[in-house]
């Protein structure tokens, strides 16, 4: 496909549970590191072909920015990239850290 879906918090738990999909976190490190969903990556333009490289095309993706806003644009380009299923999560991270746990420092 080469269209994302937005997907709500719950939805997206739901992709990572049952479908083993990969999160990428398009924050700044330091927002990253402050706080982030346990084993996401951390996608920034140094690390796409790390992250391309190692993520197999058929493996959903859920992508997490800050309010739902960024993440449009970035899943939008790796569903144009070739990855099959590609969601925006509504509401970013701050709507996830509100309702489910997470992880702090910079490791994935």
């Amino acid at each position: 496909m080469s269209e994302f879906s937005r997907i709500s918090v719950a939805t997206a738990l739901e992709q990572i549970e049952q479908h083993k999909a990969v999160v990428v976190d398009i924050r700044d490190e330091q927002s990253y590191a402050s706080g982030h969903i346990e084993g996401s990556f951390h996608l920034t333009n140094g690390s796409l072909n790390q992250f391309m490289q190692q993520t197999d095309f058929e493996t959903p993706v859920v992508v997490v920015c800050y309010h739902g806003n960024s993440s449009q644009g970035a899943a939008q380009y790796l569903a144009q990239q070739g990855f099959e299923t590609v969601f925006s999560m509504d509401g970013g991270f701050e709507a996830w850290r509100s309702q489910l746990p997470f992880v702090t420092g910079s490791h994935d």
